[in-house]
């Protein structure tokens, strides 16, 4: 008796392998499969913004990085004691706004630098709902907790979304021509905007994504099903935190499963099996840390890990 609705998940046709470099951008579930690769020890860095969630804010910086567009001081703003970017994330935000400009070019040359050799881009794009600033008429990634009034609220038609993502990626392929994608939408649902409301914004999401894949990119561009695995495969409230919005710990690693069967190259299964050994030995507290038994065991953990970082040299574990 099969007692839960599977959802067939075509592989990618460019895996993730121990060579690969993989830049995750996007909403907090991007940051969840990038805790994973990290553990794992692949090769990857995630959202050097901060959290994202519209596909403008996105695409907007990806842009900015690969046109070489530095931020200027004359477009940050103070608030709350802070200084801010209306592109990025607030733990972007410093006390010194010098600070925070250096940092922001910071992050835009090491994007660009990255985006030109790594061999996956993954974005998980977390809602169609967005912002206007009334004053300038900009796109706001992040308001900062600045008075509502100041923004308009808009829902971005699934056309606006695929043109946004279209131009995007184009740009990318200019860059690195080699680079597959993978596509995803954030399986946490927006509350804030209404449960309503939410569905609309998945929907556009959605549209504007199968739109786009089914122009022609051979093969470089994979959709990975996170928020159908979590509305379908996890239907119940136990796999969920206690606001009942956010996945939790289980259905996490359940999400994490599927995308390894399905985004992750077979090869590396075995290194993998071998790192996670090596991470719960790391993670093993002795009763008796002077005993020749844990001697020993530790003696065969530095083996295991020295024959990893032999074959793989950007590995690096925390053996403190």
């Amino acid at each position: 008796m099969e007692l839960q609705t599977r959802i067939s998940i075509p592989k990618s046709p460019n895996p993730i392998s121990y060579r690969s470099e993989t830049l995750l951008l996007g909403s907090c579930f991007a940051g969840h499969i990038a805790e994973k690769l990290t553990y794992y020890q692949f090769r990857s860095t995630v959202n050097p913004f901060g959290t994202l969630f519209h596909p403008r804010g996105i695409s907007n910086l990806i842009l900015r990085a690969i046109e070489d567009r530095k931020f200027r001081e004359e477009e940050c703003f103070y608030h709350m004691e802070q200084w801010h970017s209306y592109e990025v994330h607030s733990q972007m935000s410093r006390p010194d706004k010098e600070d925070l400009v250096k940092c922001l070019n910071t992050a835009l040359k090491s994007t660009k630098e990255y985006l030109s050799r790594a061999t996956h881009l993954t974005l998980t794009l977390g809602t169609a709902w967005g912002y206007v600033h009334r004053d300038t008429g900009n796109w706001v990634a992040n308001c900062h907790k600045v008075p509502q009034q100041e923004f308009e609220k808009v829902l971005s038609p699934p056309e606006e979304i695929r043109s946004v993502l279209h131009s995007v990626l184009t740009a990318v392929y200019q860059v690195n021509p080699e680079i597959s994608v993978i596509l995803t939408v954030s399986p946490v649902r927006h509350a804030r905007d209404g449960f309503v409301e939410n569905q609309r914004s998945k929907s556009h999401l959605f549209v504007a994504l199968h739109q786009l894949l089914e122009e022609s990119y051979e093969n470089q561009i994979h959709y990975f099903p996170a928020y159908e695995l979590m509305m379908d495969e996890l239907r119940d409230y136990r796999f969920y935190e206690a606001d009942m919005l956010h996945p939790n710990s289980l259905a996490t690693q359940y999400i994490w499963e599927r995308f390894k069967n399905t985004c992750i190259s077979e090869k590396a299964y075995p290194t993998m099996k071998q790192v996670e050994e090596v991470q719960r030995g790391l993670r093993h507290r002795p009763f008796h840390p002077d005993s020749e038994s844990h001697k020993v065991f530790r003696k065969q953990l530095d083996q295991k890990i020295s024959a990893l970082q032999t074959r793989y040299p950007h590995m690096h574990f925390d053996q403190a």
